[in-house]
């Protein structure tokens, strides 16, 4: 969940090619899924419920607008953990930007809903999306914009092997603020 109480700026952080995959295993009564057709609701309802959207219909129209049109490539880089009871409880999805004429991917949306934190699902879920990632686009720079608001999520980014980028100004067009960010930082994570 995001904590909105802190001053906001947005973080940058990269994977380097090589380094070390993350390990961490799924606990029991839950399972990686890919996209399908309609889960589009499901990708909203995950969202909105970390606070990344005011509603569940902002997320909808968002992910309709900037992804849905895309469907086979959401398929191949949107993925759940879906409880033993098929309720979808967590998301990633594996996007790219261009950094200058290069194209890189970059980790767009991971979610867990609130009741199912603390799990070791958030762990799970990275390592699994960094794993996707290096299959669909090879074992390359990859980045994940994020906020200081995001702070927990800093700390599992890290533990997967992503540093804050603290050179580049504007990795696939996100302005990077995560030098102003670090004393912040330094508090939380």
């Amino acid at each position: 969940m995001l904590d909105t109480s802190l001053e906001w700026y947005r973080v940058i952080l990269k994977r380097s090619a090589g380094t070390l995959l993350p390990q961490a295993s799924l606990p029991e009564g839950f399972s990686f899924v890919m996209f399908q057709a309609g889960d589009e609701e499901s990708w909203a309802e995950i969202e909105t419920s970390v606070l990344e959207f005011n509603s569940k219909e902002v997320a909808l129209d968002y992910f309709i607008k900037n992804h849905l049109l895309y469907m086979s490539e959401v398929k191949l880089r949107t993925l759940f953990i879906q409880s033993d009871k098929g309720e979808k409880i967590a998301t990633f999805t594996a996007w790219w930007k261009y950094t200058g004429i290069r194209r890189h991917p970059f980790v767009q949306w991971v979610a867990v809903k609130p009741q199912y934190q603390g799990l070791g699902l958030g762990k799970a879920l990275i390592a699994q999306g960094v794993r996707h990632m290096i299959n669909l686009e090879g074992d390359q720079i990859m980045y994940v914009p994020t906020s200081t608001w995001a702070y927990k999520a800093i700390k599992l980014y890290k533990w997967a092997g992503f540093e804050l980028e603290l050179n580049e100004d504007e990795p696939g067009g996100y302005k990077n603020q995560t030098v102003q960010a670090l004393e912040l930082l330094r508090d939380h994570t």
